[in-house]
């Protein structure tokens, strides 16, 4: 089992008093105002908060408004996450053409509802729903990427093709959202290195990796190979780790059949 090392960089938003209820961190945050985490000083305020009775269990839905982006990212919170240690999260970056529309072409949506369906059944747990289409180059230019793809580039390198490194997304606004629900602690629901090295980077202390593994499917093999061996994302396909010194039980979710 994966162990990971508790140093974390100290946290730039100390100041944020502890509230009873998700209800109460509106009315908390309302004159928020701090230096902000990482490069780019992200500062986030909770906007509102609200019931989000889903498909796959009830949740609590809070809303963040940050100093950058202007985009609105979301929480969904089972349970009395409020202060908790070791709670079980997932961040899970927007993808519009597999979240809505089902594409094949990536594991988007099983991710989602396999993480939404997992973290119901547990006591507490949390998802950070972030607005970083196409990891974070955007729509438009996912689409356009696609095209790139169809003619026989891998997801990197399309990426590179368009002018983007082969990952733009970054997770100040995440370390800032677990930060305003005053989390101690998470066991990230994560297949890839890099977002627990960038969560620890900002003070967030990780104490532990749950494998979050979606079978391939004929349209997203290659995607997933790439995430893989170019990535450095760990996973299993086939049945088998695509890394030999990958030490951590890897764990097959199902994917959720559409109906």
């Amino acid at each position: 089992m994966l162990r990971i090392a508790r140093m974390t960089s100290p946290s730039p938003c100390t100041g944020l008093q502890r509230v009873a209820r998700l209800e109460d961190l509106p009315e908390r945050d309302k004159d928020h105002d701090c230096g902000g985490f990482g490069p780019h000083r992200i500062c986030v305020k909770v906007d509102a908060v609200a019931e989000l009775p889903t498909r796959f269990g009830r949740f609590q839905i809070v809303a963040f408004w940050n100093n950058r982006d202007g985009k609105d990212h979301v929480a969904l919170v089972h349970g009395d996450a409020m202060g908790a240690s070791d709670l079980p999260t997932r961040l899970h970056s927007e993808c519009l053409t597999g979240d809505a529309l089902g594409s094949l072409r990536c594991d988007c949506r099983d991710q989602l509802e396999v993480a939404l369906r997992r973290l119901s059944s547990m006591r507490r747990g949390l998802l950070l729903y972030l607005r970083q289409e196409g990891r974070g180059i955007g729509l438009r230019n996912k689409i356009r990427a696609y095209a790139l793809q169809d003619r026989g580039l891998d997801t990197v390198e399309a990426n590179r093709a368009l002018g983007f490194r082969d990952d733009e997304r970054d997770y100040e606004v995440a370390a800032h959202m677990l930060a305003s629900l005053n989390v101690a602690s998470i066991q990230l629901m994560t297949n890839n290195p890099d977002k627990i090295a960038q969560l620890k980077r900002y003070g967030v202390n990780v104490t532990k990796r749950i494998p979050h593994v979606i079978p391939p499917n004929e349209f997203d093999r290659r995607y997933l190979l790439t995430k893989a061996l170019r990535s450095g994302h760990q996973l299993e396909i086939d049945g088998k780790p695509i890394f030999s010194e990958q030490d951590d039980p890897v764990v097959v979710e199902e994917a959720v059949t559409a109906t």
